[in-house]
């Protein structure tokens, strides 16, 4: 029994320390590939930012392609699972601020991960073909249906689910992508927390008035304040 425990806490501490140093490359490599893209980046200077031996970086990721593809599925996972979430039977009224909400924190809490994508979409996407397969579609219409089923249902107005749902992308990720645009425009080194509240409940009024969802007056989509305008 005691060989047995024993062996047990063996396996857990390598469990940790193999999540430890994955991390570890992966936000190394987050850093590498947003400043640099896939081409710049080297497994070279992923490992001196780690902070790791190259020969550890490879232990754990067979290639550059191999680190870059988990990069990439950490931001897919991180984004499609928060849509994944809004079902036609919700109250938009809910859930959209909500959505809305969790899309902003992402772009202040994850920054690098946005740009990544948006860089390699810009780059024509060529290591996200598997990606953007037929079951890509398959589950991109899954969730225009469910704005489809709300405005039958008199939840929100008839609008086109498709751009509906790519508005709601780009305005919650443009304060990720083109942050440098923004603080740059309002003399700031860096948008705080109020900042983002503040933007959070603009993109929440603006969005909810236009697909004809109702918003309470001192409910989530009303501004607080100008801030973000001066």
């Amino acid at each position: 029994m005691l060989l047995r425990i024993d062996a047990h806490r063996g396996r857990k501490a390598v469990g940790r320390i193999r999540q430890k140093n994955e991390q570890l490359i992966l936000s190394a490599a987050e850093e590498e590939f947003a400043r640099h893209g896939y081409k710049g980046a080297t497994m070279n200077s992923i490992a001196q930012r780690a902070g790791l031996p190259k020969a550890n970086i490879h232990y754990y990721f067979n290639s550059k392609l191999d680190l870059y593809a988990a990069v990439l599925s950490g931001i897919i996972e991180l984004w499609d699972g928060t849509l994944n979430e809004l079902s036609a039977d919700d109250d938009p009224a809910k859930v959209l601020p909500a959505y809305i909400a969790t899309k902003m924190r992402f772009s202040r809490d994850f920054p690098l991960a946005s740009r990544i994508f948006a860089i390699e979409i810009l780059n024509g996407a060529p290591n996200l073909v598997e990606y953007f397969s037929d079951d890509y579609r398959t589950w991109f219409r899954s969730r225009t249906e469910v704005f489809r089923r709300w405005a039958e249902q008199g939840k929100i107005d008839p609008v086109d689910p498709a751009h509906l749902i790519f508005l709601l992308w780009s305005s919650t990720q443009h304060y990720a992508d083109f942050g440098c645009q923004i603080t740059a425009a309002l003399g700031r080194k860096a948008l705080d927390d109020g900042d983002f509240q503040i933007a959070t409940e603009t993109l929440t009024k603006i969005i909810l008035q236009g697909c004809g969802v109702k918003v309470s007056q001192n409910g989530a989509g009303s501004p607080r304040n100008a801030r973000l305008g001066g």
